[in-house]
């Protein structure tokens, strides 16, 4: 599913537009299968945008200064976008380059939006999670209070090789984009009605 790119032009929002970060960029990694998950769990309720990392190309980060810098491949889509889902494994007690990398090269794109995270890993991702809170914190992104953290996803694959946890964890994830939708619609609201000063 792939959301429209246009800007919003000061009337309601029809739709919550999702951007669905999917960031391991690994061989034989996890991450899509959990990005499709959270997607089919979106369903019809938003309009899902699905970046897959391992497919993005951002440029040299000798381009890189402090809140600018060429625009990337991926900017407008991440402008476009009312909400985040970063999808991600933990590796070393922390969340991957290439996703240090995405938020990086973005500023203004990122700012007074929500965010969930999905993470996995052994123990579930946590780690990782409370990692990224304070980096999305820095731009002025609204992290959820729920989270989740998958523990040894790879070990809850069906047949076809889906992602098929617990009744537990899929109450988990509705709890976390319930809560985003939320924020989605009042920061939205507030973006138009009362600019952040710059």
């Amino acid at each position: 599913m792939t959301a429209s790119h246009e800007q919003h032009d000061g009337t309601p929002p029809s739709g919550v537009r999702v951007a669905v970060i999917s960031a391991s960029v690994r061989k034989d990694r996890m991450g899509p299968t959990i990005a499709d998950w959270v997607v089919a769990a979106l369903g019809s309720a938003a309009d899902v945008d699905l970046i897959d990392l391992a497919d993005t190309l951002l440029p040299d980060d000798s381009l890189l200064y402090p809140g600018g810098g060429p625009k990337s491949a991926v900017a407008d889509r991440i402008d476009a976008a009312d909400a985040f889902v970063f999808v991600m494994p933990e590796y070393n007690h922390s969340y991957p380059a290439s996703l240090k990398r995405l938020i990086d090269w973005h500023y203004a794109e990122w700012r007074l939006k929500p965010a969930t995270i999905v993470a996995y890993g052994v123990h579930g991702g946590y780690a990782a999670i409370e990692q990224l809170r304070g980096v999305l914190a820095e731009l002025n992104v609204v992290t959820t209070r729920r989270v989740i953290g998958l523990p040894a996803p790879w070990d809850c694959l069906n047949d076809q090789q889906r992602y098929a946890p617990d009744d537990r964890l899929c109450r988990g994830l509705a709890g976390c984009l319930d809560e985003l939708r939320w924020w989605a619609d009042v920061l939205a609201d507030a973006r138009r009605t009362r600019p952040f000063p710059t």
